[in-house]
């Protein structure tokens, strides 16, 4: 029995080492892209200047984090966009819960063809670039688009409306254009949640005449918060990472003040204003911040609901 035992514990240590070794690659992809361009978290010590090496460059030890917070214009500036930054976030979290109600509402769709046309439609915008869908954006809404020629046509209007040459709405219009792209793919993880729900539950709730609705608010919903938590959890932790791409091909001289988000106020101080220093060290308390809300959020996590994230 003993000797059954030291060879079953023999056999899956093997199995153990064999798993590990499948992954090594895929660690290995995780450091080189997540760990190693860390080291370029140094350039914000130095006064770098593009092409020199960085040994040829001044140390300046914390001068770029004081010029943060010394400098007024700096202030007001990182203020504006700290604005940018929550009032973004704050809108795709509080429009997380669209996701699930569009998931909901595939699951109920009983015709097999027309749930996969829907779902195969609002799917493929996520792979779409910000450029193409700028280019369709561009194509319907600037002046002689066709909204504007269809409005006029119309007699609606006599001018045409500015939708993309315009400071206003820009944080909703830049939700709604992001819900657009992400809301198909967002809905995903939550019909593979509904896969796994034990249809015995739905059976049993018919058998005691529950309708549809009652099957939906009683069972397909709770069984959906724990994954909801999870990826809200996610979205807190990561606040203040909105991304570039779509609010820099948005970006224009009209709307900049309030579509400079975190991310892009960084690439355009460093590629546009040419201070790479700067800009790293603006990164560097981004990344700070976000790794102190992650722990603060699986924090409260194990607190509240007996599970951590990380």
């Amino acid at each position: 029995m003993k000797k059954q035992a030291v060879t079953k514990t023999t056999k899956n240590a093997a199995q153990g080492r064999k798993l590990f070794y499948y992954l090594i690659p895929f660690i290995i992809l995780c450091f080189l892209f997540s760990y190693f361009p860390l080291h370029g978290w140094i350039y914000s010590f130095y006064d770098y200047k593009p092409p020199l090496k960085l040994s040829q460059c001044e140390f300046v030890g914390l001068k770029w984090f004081k010029t943060l917070f010394a400098n007024k214009t700096q202030v007001t500036q990182i203020i504006q966009v700290m604005k940018n930054t929550f009032a973004m976030s704050l809108l795709g979290i509080a429009t997380s819960i669209l996701p699930v109600g569009f998931a909901i509402f595939l699951n109920e769709i009983k015709c097999k063809w027309f749930k996969n046309i829907v779902q195969t439609l609002t799917t493929l915008p996520n792979f779409i670039s910000w450029v193409l869908v700028y280019s369709v954006a561009y194509s319907l809404f600037t002046d002689s688009g066709m909204v504007n020629t269809i409005l006029q046509h119309l007699g609606a209007i006599t001018e045409p409306i500015k939708f993309l040459d315009s400071d206003t709405h820009t944080y909703l219009w830049m939700t709604l254009w992001s819900l657009w792209k992400g809301l198909g793919w967002g809905a995903i993880m939550y019909l593979a949640a509904i896969a796994g729900i034990d249809q015995e539950l739905y059976e049993a709730a018919e058998v005691d005449g529950a309708n549809r609705f009652q099957l939906i608010k009683n069972i397909t919903i709770p069984a959906l918060m724990p994954t909801f938590f999870v990826m809200l959890m996610m979205s807190v932790a990561n606040f203040l990472n909105n991304g570039m791409d779509q609010y820099y091909v948005f970006q224009n001289a009209f709307n900049k003040t309030h579509i400079q988000v975190l991310d892009l106020y960084v690439y355009n101080i460093g590629m546009t204003g040419s201070s790479l220093s700067l800009a790293t060290a603006i990164s560097m308390l981004k990344s700070i911040v976000s790794v102190t809300l992650l722990a603060i959020v699986n924090f409260v996590s194990k607190k509240t609901r007996g599970e951590s994230i990380i």
